[in-house]
């Protein structure tokens, strides 16, 4: 069974997940206080990796999987929709809080600009999009030969990553950070925060 076929079944995404998935979120709650955000928009949720992290707070969770939605909804009693995010309007709701958590290095450039302008849009005036993506390091690595083997096929260096968030974000965050085991390197990430510029709100 191929990686991608396999993880569409939660229980073994979840397990997948399971040993990063705190380590991962960790610089979006040294910067941030998730208690303070009023709407929040997970995007491509999966089976709700994220949702315990906004229980006080008014959430809604997207992705294209009806099969992580349906278990998202079955674990965690919230809001979930299946949509694709780029083109879902979500009854004109807007966010103060936009996650975009492991998702942009699954899609191509065009794709994830036309996402990014969309999500851009869906932001409140004060409000920031939060993204956590998978670096490509330049060297020869194990991080490199991981993030290659990722289902995703559009993992970018990190100065394709600035060029292409902050087109349509002013920058407040931008930090790359590692996620290690017994002191290897396993996959590099960044951390990315930003406003939505005003020619693209």
């Amino acid at each position: 069974m191929r990686l991608a076929a396999a993880l569409e079944h939660t229980w073994l995404y979840r397990m997948w997940q399971a040993p990063f998935a705190e380590r991962k979120l960790a610089p979006v709650l040294a910067h941030n206080d998730l208690r303070r955000a009023r709407l929040v928009l997970d995007v491509a949720c999966g089976p709700g990796t994220n949702t315990h992290h906004f229980r006080d707070v008014d959430y809604i969770g997207v992705d294209l999987s009806e099969r992580y939605i349906a278990a998202a909804r079955r674990r965690h009693g919230r809001t979930y929709v299946v949509a694709d995010v780029g083109a879902c309007p979500l009854t004109g709701e807007r966010f103060d809080f936009i996650l975009a958590n492991s998702f942009l290095h699954h899609v191509d450039t065009p794709t994830a600009e036309r996402i990014l302008s969309h999500l851009a849009a869906l932001l409140t005036v004060d409000g920031h999009v939060h993204v956590l993506d998978l670096v490509l390091p330049h060297d020869r690595s194990v991080a490199r030969w991981l993030a290659r083997l990722d289902r995703g096929t559009h993992a970018r260096s990190l100065p394709d990553w600035w060029q292409l968030l902050t087109r349509r974000f002013e920058p407040v965050v931008f930090e790359p950070y590692a996620l290690a085991w017994c002191g290897v390197t396993l996959w590099s990430m960044v951390y990315f925060k930003g406003r939505a510029r005003r020619s693209a709100a």
